[in-house]
């Protein structure tokens, strides 16, 4: 098996045909096999895959077991030379898969890959972060960007080219390329992690061992920006942003995590007055 590729799905049958569809409307010559994990959907999900694609390895949940954890049930059951992690909201080119597994198999110091991302419209989707900072992260909780948004452009890479191959800290969780040696080295992803920074966390792991995590511009995916995260209201999104945050330097600067605690009541106490407001 090339290519095994996951989807964590929660509350999706608005948009996860279409991605399916897409994955098996690919062209080119590698196998792939295709899991979703199913978080315990209270809508069709699960029966919109069981009617219409019953190709899918289907794995469905009696609760919902967070991003990471859900997406190592399916890890543990692939295959495939390499992982691909696809959120729902996705959308695959016919030539995408294959392109990406081409792209791994002619560059082997990459570890974790990500491609470039576009809109609806055809327009960039900025993903390329470094690893966040004590600063960014306190800045992002007390919501200062909105007044200042320069102040993460380090963080963000607001100067990043989006149109050259580039060796970076990190990629967008919604389209994750793992090599399969990395799995072998680091297993699968950090479920102390419910949702947000998983990612981020697995390519520190990477990372820390010396393995490349690289961004390549040949492959494009569509990326519907949110409409996965959409489904989780504002303030429980705030709460497990900022424990998945304070889970992050735990780990990796200990120290600094108290500074994060302490401001983690007033960003979601902030993030309870919008959801008033709206």
């Amino acid at each position: 098996m090339d290519l095994s590729i996951i989807t964590v799905a929660w509350n999706s049958d608005k948009f996860i045909s279409e991605q399916l569809r897409s994955v098996f409307d690919s062209t080119g010559d590698f196998k792939f096999e295709i899991f979703v994990v199913d978080n315990n959907s209270s809508d069709n999900t699960v029966s919109v895959i069981k009617k219409n694609f019953p190709q899918v390895k289907l794995i469905v949940n009696s609760s919902n077991n967070g991003f990471a954890k859900a997406n190592n049930q399916a890890i543990e059951e692939s295959s495939g030379r390499y992982v691909l992690l696809l959120n729902p909201d996705m959308r695959v080119f016919p030539e995408t898969l294959s392109d990406m597994v081409k792209y791994m198999d002619t560059h082997p110091y990459a570890m974790v890959a990500g491609c470039k991302l576009i809109d609806q419209e055809g327009k960039n989707v900025p993903h390329v972060r470094r690893f966040p900072r004590l600063f960014d992260q306190l800045m992002i909780l007390l919501k200062v960007p909105h007044l200042f948004p320069g102040v993460l452009n380090k963080y963000l890479m607001r100067d990043f080219d989006y149109e050259n191959e580039a060796q970076v800290d990190s990629i967008r969780g919604s389209f994750f390329m793992i090599r399969r040696e990395v799995i072998d080295q680091l297993g699968g992803l950090d479920e102390r992690f419910f949702i947000w920074f998983e990612e981020v966390d697995y390519c520190k792991q990477a990372a820390d061992r010396g393995m490349k995590v690289v961004y390549t511009p040949t492959v494009k995916c569509v990326d519907y920006v949110g409409k996965s995260f959409a489904l989780v209201g504002g303030l429980k999104k705030q709460k497990y942003f900022t424990r998945s945050m304070v889970q992050y330097f735990k780990k990796w600067h200990p120290w600094k995590a108290s500074l994060i605690i302490i401001a983690r009541p007033f960003a979601i106490a902030v993030a309870w007055i919008g959801q008033k407001l709206k």
